[in-house]
């Protein structure tokens, strides 16, 4: 294999917003780069005052910014497109906006009358306010690629999930995607573990909520006795939950929940963990879990290995075909 090309430290510029600076760190030690200061600082009225605090004139500069609920997800919005603007002002070459957990994704589609399609909303408002590039992964739904003007790269963190459940016995294991949306992306997730047997959810949601699971499409599972419940983000808990019971009344007796973004609002990651046969709790680092909220069944697997291959191939004009999700 051959040996990765390294960035130029005098060639690139690397900040952080305020929402996951532990993955940006960790992305930057990854490509061997420094990550540049930035002053986040607000007026007395809440206006924002910030300012990169190194030059960016004819560079390529990115910045890794996750929109987490924890505590609104909006200012971690008006930060990024306030730096990809700052950085358009003061000459940058390329502007690259790195979205770990692109949070507005879920706001996809106009199903009810008189509300926003969010996701194409704020790919706009970062497209006017300077990023000529964007990077994320796992978008909940894939038509939310379309809704970018500028080249974007939505990555997958199967891989590194993948890595990691190789160490597990998956032997009588099923993968379970909760509902028909996500059916793909977790037979994708089963044959990566060695084709294993896949069901989807038959869900019907009620409200923001409530859920409610009319059966499984796809193989059986009653000759199996561990499931994979995989998702593309947990965030209240409520399909998971419904889900599982599910699969617990019909003889599952292990349950290990998988997604990619562990939004965990609302105290759900306490209450998944209080279901007995939930064994274990996978997610990754796009979204920053604070130790003190995090319990003993949850691992994080870390993706920033995974982003700085992806930028660094975008660098170096190489192809990403395989980083695809």
């Amino acid at each position: 294999m051959a040996k990765p090309k390294n960035l130029n430290p005098k060639d690139v510029r690397f900040f952080s917003g305020s929402s996951n600076p532990v993955l940006a760190q960790a992305i930057c030690d990854e490509l061997g780069v420094p990550l540049d200061t930035a002053r986040l600082d607000r007026f007395p009225n809440d206006n924002p005052d910030f300012q990169l605090e190194v030059p960016v004139r004819g560079r390529e500069v990115f910045f890794i910014q996750s929109f987490s609920p924890t505590p609104r997800v909006d200012p971690y919005l008006v930060e990024l497109i306030w730096m990809l603007d700052i950085a358009r002002s003061a000459n940058a070459n390329n502007i690259h906006a790195i979205i770990p957990y692109f949070s507005y994704a879920r706001s996809d589609k106009k199903d009810a009358p008189r509300i926003s399609i969010g996701a194409r909303l704020v790919a706009d408002l970062l497209k006017t306010a300077g990023a000529t590039h964007v990077m994320t992964m796992t978008l909940h739904s894939p038509q939310v690629h379309g809704f970018f003007s500028v080249p974007t790269d939505p990555i997958t963190s199967r891989p590194a999930l993948r890595s990691y459940f190789k160490t597990h016995d998956l032997s009588e294991t099923i993968v379970i995607s909760p509902d028909m949306g996500q059916a793909k992306s977790a037979a994708r997730f089963a044959h990566d573990l060695g084709d294993l047997p896949v069901a989807a959810g038959n869900k019907e949601r009620i409200d923001a909520r409530t859920v409610r699971i009319n059966g499984l499409f796809g193989d059986q599972i009653k000759e199996c006795k561990t499931a994979l419940i995989y998702d593309d983000e947990i965030s209240t808990g409520g399909t998971i939950s419904k889900i599982s019971q599910y699969l617990i009344e019909r003889g599952i007796e292990n349950i290990c929940l998988v997604c990619t973004h562990g939004v965990f609002v609302e105290g759900a990651l306490k209450r998944l963990a209080a279901i007995p046969q939930v064994r274990e709790i996978v997610t990754t680092d796009t979204v920053f879990i604070p130790p003190e909220e995090r319990v003993d069944k949850l691992h994080i697997v870390s993706v920033a290995s995974y982003f700085a291959d992806a930028i660094r191939l975008n660098f170096f004009g190489e192809s990403l075909g395989s980083f695809f999700s």
